[in-house]
């Protein structure tokens, strides 16, 4: 990365890949699991995304944005982490109708203190809700801080 600067200010020229510019993008991320096929499989049926793929030792779950989850056994216990997915209210519906059909508990905020909620934050809808090993899953129709 090359920095420059421009009229008295500094920016940075953007990252090359194979020399085509590319911004930052997040492009995948471990999620280390008890049972990586029900995991991977959890996820991919509730968010209604494509069956998980094998890569290298991982279950790999693709969103529509082309970042994976990579999915991995872990042999101690796991430490939940926090997932959360950007939607449309279409798809919203969808996916929360498999979470009520499946009878998970679920909540409109983080410290699960709103169960059976949804939350309205930004003008849009959210939940959240826990995957078999803990991490807690969450969907939202507005990107947080966008208003309402």
């Amino acid at each position: 990365m090359v920095a420059a600067v421009t009229g008295g200010v500094a920016s940075r020229e953007i990252q090359r890949h194979e020399g085509v510019p590319v911004g930052v993008e997040l492009n995948h991320t471990i999620v280390r699991v008890r049972d990586k096929r029900e995991s991977a499989r959890f996820l991919a049926e509730i968010l209604g995304l494509g069956d998980p793929r094998p890569f290298g030792p991982f279950l790999a779950v693709e969103t529509g944005n082309n970042v994976s989850l990579d999915f991995a056994d872990d042999h101690g216990p796991v430490s939940p982490q926090h997932y959360a997915f950007l939607v449309s209210e279409s798809d919203f519906d969808q996916i929360f109708g498999r979470i009520r059909d499946r009878r998970l508990p679920y909540w409109a905020d983080p410290g699960k203190r709103r169960p059976g909620e949804v939350n309205t934050n930004d003008g849009g809808r959210g939940v959240y809700w826990e995957d078999p090993d803990g991490h807690v899953l969450e969907i939202i129709t507005r990107p947080y801080g966008s208003g309402s």
